[in-house]
């Protein structure tokens, strides 16, 4: 696949990696904005403006099959976006930080608009992160939640505490409720695929897959008993506090937004009804204590700076807050706030990449989600018209990887080895990212 990417700054770097092994990658920019990263791939670079018609030509825009722009500036990828659907049929993605941007961009191509004159996938980072969030802090003490089929599935994570009975319980001694799964532990910052054999140890990271009322069960039974989500604290009213804001309105949540510019704080005020906006400043202790930070079930630090908010949740935590989340803008910082405190760290740029992974499978495969900072994948795979009927423990899969939930028309299932796959399923699986593009191939459609 031949990939262009305007922009080689870290978000360009960052795409590049994940790319550069099995693709034909072109990254084009002015040189003096080539961060340092980019040099490192196998690579071809055109020093450049991506939005001029004779820069695209000379990237190869006519053969290319995507065409990526994330440049700092909205505006230049946009109109780079637009000429490169021009120029040739390659899909266009276009990274924006402006919402309205956002909202009018994403035209269809079957629309009742100019039908050649679009962009096929707009990708606002910000919003990404924001359903992110939403999804992990509605959940008492989930590290990562996915909604698979319609919400009647899912994907749930939880740290094995110390007191838990499931400690040095091998995994086929726990009475987990029918229709659950563990499809992957993280243990000492190593993701891998278990087995029935394995030991379940204190502070893993375990991650299970099944029906959303049986993983409700299983929730309520060994992780959160009677804990529930009631107060939520926000440090920074920035776009992503703003709209996180928005969608826990209405909800029954008790929610307060710490922000220190009193100009913001004035906007957050004419833009939220239900929550309450403090004009203040979050790495202030005295300020959280007199708002007693402590009550507060879940604190989610969202300012666009990394270290004021490992700073904002390590006082949380030492203020006895239960749960902390915290947006990390550098992919490298989330381990390292997670090895110091921080419950959940949440990346923009991991989201964005997300987004970008499941639009470039193939006709029949998607990933539905990443886990772990990126070292697992959840693909969704559409069995096609001529596969054999097979049992599951008859799958030659080239690398390992758990099946962990089948679709078949409206029917979803928990699936065990002796479950049979049936032209038409839609499979969702489970597997580490290095084994991922093997477990594509394999399935992949003519």
């Amino acid at each position: 696949m031949k990939i262009i990417i305007f922009g080689a700054n870290k978000v360009g770097a960052m795409i590049a990696s994940q790319f550069y092994t099995d693709n034909d990658i072109t990254v084009i920019d002015n040189e003096k904005n080539k961060v340092d990263a980019i040099s490192k791939y196998d690579i071809s670079f055109v020093d450049g403006n991506g939005s001029d018609i004779e820069i695209l030509k000379q990237a190869g825009v006519k053969d290319a099959d995507v065409f990526i722009a994330c440049t700092n500036s909205d505006e230049l990828n946009i109109v780079a976006c637009l000429t490169a659907k021009k120029l040739g049929n390659e899909c266009t993605m276009c990274f924006v930080r402006n919402e309205e941007y956002k909202a009018s961009l994403g035209i269809a191509k079957d629309s009742d608009y100019n039908s050649d004159f679009y962009i096929d996938i707009v990708i606002w980072p910000e919003e990404l992160l924001t359903q992110e969030i939403f999804r992990i802090i509605t959940v008492a003490k989930a590290l990562d939640v996915e909604n698979f089929a319609g919400g009647r599935a899912r994907l749930l994570e939880y740290r094995i505490e110390e007191d838990s009975i499931l400690v040095n319980q091998k995994i086929r001694n726990c009475t987990f409720p029918k229709d659950t799964l563990i499809v992957g532990i993280t243990r000492e910052e190593v993701l891998f695929i278990p087995n029935g054999e394995t030991v379940l140890q204190k502070d893993d990271k375990v991650i299970f897959m099944g029906l959303a009322h049986s993983l409700d069960v299983l929730a309520g039974k060994f992780f959160h008993k009677k804990d529930f989500v009631k107060n939520i604290t926000i440090i920074g009213g920035g776009n992503v506090g703003l709209k996180l804001a928005k969608s826990l309105e209405g909800m029954k949540f008790k929610t307060k937004i710490i922000e220190r510019d009193e100009d913001r704080c004035n906007h957050l005020a004419e833009q939220l009804s239900d929550t309450l906006i403090i004009n203040g400043d979050g790495t202030d202790l005295e300020l959280l204590n007199e708002e007693n930070i402590s009550d507060s079930d879940v604190v989610i630090s969202v300012t666009n700076n990394d270290e004021k908010n490992l700073l904002c949740s390590l006082l949380a935590k030492q203020l006895g807050v239960n749960r902390v989340v915290s947006r990390v803008s550098k992919i490298t910082n989330a381990e390292l706030f997670e090895k110091v405190g921080v419950d959940v760290s949440i990346s923009t740029q991991i989201a964005a990449l997300n987004e970008i992974k499941s639009n470039l499978c193939g006709t029949n495969i998607g990933i539905l989600a990443t886990v772990e900072q990126g070292k697992g994948e959840v693909l969704t795979i559409l069995m096609p018209d001529n596969f054999k009927t097979t049992k599951i423990m008859d799958l030659k899969l080239p690398e390992k990887g758990i099946v962990g939930i089948v679709q078949r028309r409206n029917r979803i299932i928990i699936p065990n080895g002796a479950t049979q796959i049936m032209s038409g399923d839609n499979l969702i699986i489970f597997t580490l990212s290095e084994n991922a593009p093997a477990i594509r191939d394999y399935f992949k459609a003519d």
